[in-house]
């Protein structure tokens, strides 16, 4: 006789899905990672996503945490405290994007137009402190906003860094035709391990987007995977990336508060699918330079009981 009993449901590679709208904008964040899986406003994709039965590719959405970006070998020392974090890029011999991007995070708090997920980490070989992460995504008049707030809940002293990888889409045939301001004085420069080997001013070379340049043509730096700091802000210490097209009728925009000092910038050119290269320009807010961990660069050390908090987040034409 055939089997009657109920079959269990299939689940999706990102887990269950969480829609939040307000007006003209919808975003989804799945279970997996807390990812910013999709943001449309007026029907129309500002981040390039991926769907809800794939995998994030290319860090699509993650959130990186405890450190963002690459971790030399994987190793690090902090306070006496030795770490061996898993080495998940072979091809550099480096640990990258930190700990949380593939683990199941927890709703806490659900409206029309918000939702709240936690994430607790607790001691392990790549980190060996127990940390509280709460990460709010809020759809309004402004955008989607980004809050987060990470909290020592240990006994010990910790390191802490954080990062967001969201890759901005303005036209469905890819960047070439766009302009970048990134407000950055500064870039670092990186060996052949993409680890930061020194650093240098971005005013009179190719690197200088500062006023907004073109990523497409012959002339300038159209392949990027740099990382941009000592950041220009306005009155509110707000930092702002901006992608536009040439008549700049169309935009979309990447903001973030003093907490995040870094902006690690990716035009894709060396994405594992070839029909995702160049489709859309990563812009991704951190706290901190890649291998902050071993360097301590800007690294921030959480008492315990002591949090950190930090809030980005995206608008564009059309939003308001």
């Amino acid at each position: 006789m055939p089997d009657s009993s109920p079959q269990p449901s299939k689940i999706l590679p990102s887990g269950e899905q969480h829609e939040i709208a307000s007006g003209n904008q919808v975003a989804v964040i799945s279970e997996v990672g807390a990812t910013l899986r999709s943001y449309q406003v007026g029907g129309r994709d500002i981040i390039d996503g991926f769907a809800a039965d794939e995998c994030a590719s290319g860090g699509r959405g993650q959130i990186l945490c405890p450190w963002p970006n690459r971790l030399r070998d994987g190793k690090y020392v902090f306070k006496g405290v030795q770490c061996q974090a898993a080495i998940d890029e072979p091809a550099f011999n480096n640990a990258i994007h930190g700990l949380v991007r593939w683990n199941r995070w927890q709703l806490v708090q659900r409206a029309q137009n918000r939702a709240k997920f936690e994430y607790i980490i607790f001691p392990q070989p790549g980190f060996r402190w127990t940390l509280k992460i709460l990460v709010t995504y809020t759809l309004s008049v402004e955008g989607l906003v980004i809050e987060t707030e990470a909290i020592n809940v240990g006994e010990l002293e910790m390191p802490f860094g954080i990062g967001f990888h969201p890759y901005l889409k303005l036209d469905p045939n890819g960047i070439d035709s766009l302009y970048l301001t990134i407000p950055a004085k500064r870039r670092l420069i990186s060996d052949s391990r993409m680890i930061p080997i020194g650093s240098e001013t971005v005013d009179g070379t190719l690197y200088d987007f500062s006023q907004g340049a073109p990523l497409g043509g012959v002339t300038g730096i159209s392949r990027l995977d740099t990382c941009f700091f000592d950041l220009i802000r306005d009155e509110n210490g707000i930092s702002r990336c901006r992608l536009e097209s040439e008549g700049k009728e169309n935009f979309v925009e990447l903001w973030a508060d003093r907490s995040f000092s870094y902006y690690m910038i990716y035009t894709g050119d060396t994405l594992a699918n070839i029909e995702e290269r160049r489709r859309s320009v990563a812009i991704e807010p951190m706290s901190c330079p890649p291998n902050a961990l071993q360097s301590l660069e800007d690294i921030v050390t959480l008492a315990p009981g002591s949090s950190w908090f930090g809030k980005w987040g995206i608008h564009s034409s059309g939003t308001r």
